[in-house]
């Protein structure tokens, strides 16, 4: 298959010439910058936020490359992965034209970005096994399917996507295949970077809301081919990521092995909290999990959940999803957390 990425492009987004500021016109090294009318006496904050942020992050980014391997040029940056999955949207689907495929139960945002742009969602169920059904894929694949959507850790079941089954996508599908790595950090299974020189059509998203722990900051990453992070640089807004974001960012950065520790914690409490509700009379299955939660099926699990939250415990009730009912969705908390969920539970009283 011959993959070129104009073909898909939306001919106003092709056209359209973007947005320059003040700072993408200038390169190099200045003292006195006159250029993009900013208070010039200071700020009440701290040094710096009276000057607009840098509007491709490149300081981030080259911290980012350091840590993933990827070159700056095949780096978005987006106010939360969700800016990034908006955008897509916009470039690429051709609002009461085009379609996207989704395979729920999954990240609820892909279609509610669908619904916002106007664009058609085609859905296909997982399997049972929570795994990608190719040959209704297939089926519904058209010359207007633009986008297909596939979150790997899965949310909310917790497992990630066979890995075989997302190049069997990439290899036959003539639009972009968006692979959501928001929980990569606590999978087993590896990420799909290294594909990135092979496949033009690949599009990873990636956070640093969850293992990093900055979701308040609303860092995410887009890792694409070049001539497809230039277009999500010519659509998104001038200066969507602050100042402050980008320094607390690359100061959480410097701290892999923080991030390290806490991921392996989380790995370890994943385990043990599986075993312990797993014994739990009313618990019926603890599915497995590449993530930071786990996805538990139990009797009456709307019950359990009001039950919880009356004690000041909040999990996700998912029991209204297909493939998940009576299905709870719990995080991984601390020890101290995790212990004072499974007390909890233990003295519940169906």
């Amino acid at each position: 298959m011959s993959f070129d990425i104009n073909d898909i492009v939306r001919p106003n987004i092709r056209k359209m010439t973007p947005y320059s500021s003040a700072r993408h016109e200038f390169s190099g090294e200045a003292s006195i910058f006159l250029d993009a009318n900013e208070n010039a006496f200071g700020s009440p904050l701290a040094a710096n936020v009276n000057r607009y942020p840098d509007p491709l992050q490149l300081a981030l980014k080259e911290k980012i490359s350091s840590i993933k391997g990827v070159p700056p040029g095949n780096i978005f940056i987006g106010n939360g992965s969700d800016e990034a999955i908006d955008l897509l949207f916009r470039i690429f689907c051709e609002p009461g034209k085009d379609n996207v495929i989704l395979y729920p139960p999954t990240y609820g945002m892909y279609e509610v970005c669908a619904e916002l742009n106007n664009v058609e969602v085609r859905k296909i169920p997982l399997l049972d096994n929570f795994q990608l059904n190719l040959d209704s894929t297939a089926a519904l694949i058209d010359d207007n399917t633009r986008l297909i959507f596939v979150c790997s850790p899965n949310n909310p079941t917790g497992n990630s996507i066979d890995k075989t089954d997302i190049e069997t996508l990439l290899n036959n599908f003539n639009g972009l295949v968006v692979v959501d790595e928001a929980y990569i950090n606590y999978a087993r299974q590896k990420t799909m970077i290294p594909e990135l020189t092979e496949y033009p059509n690949l599009v990873i998203l990636q956070t640093l809301s969850k293992a990093w722990g900055l979701a308040g900051l609303r860092i995410g990453m887009a890792f694409a081919g070049e001539p497809l992070i230039a277009l999500l640089n010519k659509v998104k807004y001038p200066y969507n990521i602050s100042t402050a974001t980008q320094q607390l960012a690359i100061e959480a950065l410097n701290n892999i092995s923080s991030v390290n520790n806490w991921t392996k914690s989380a790995v370890e409490q994943r385990e043990w909290m599986a075993e312990q509700l797993c014994q739990l009379p009313f618990t019926q299955k603890v599915y497995p999990s590449d993530a930071n939660f786990l996805l538990v099926k139990m009797e009456n699990a709307r019950k359990i959940y009001e039950y919880l939250a009356g004690k000041g415990i909040i999990v996700r009730d998912r029991s209204k999803v297909i493939l998940c009912e009576d299905c709870l969705r719990i995080t991984i908390g601390t020890a101290d957390e995790n212990k004072q969920l499974l007390a909890a539970l233990k003295i519940y009283e169906a």
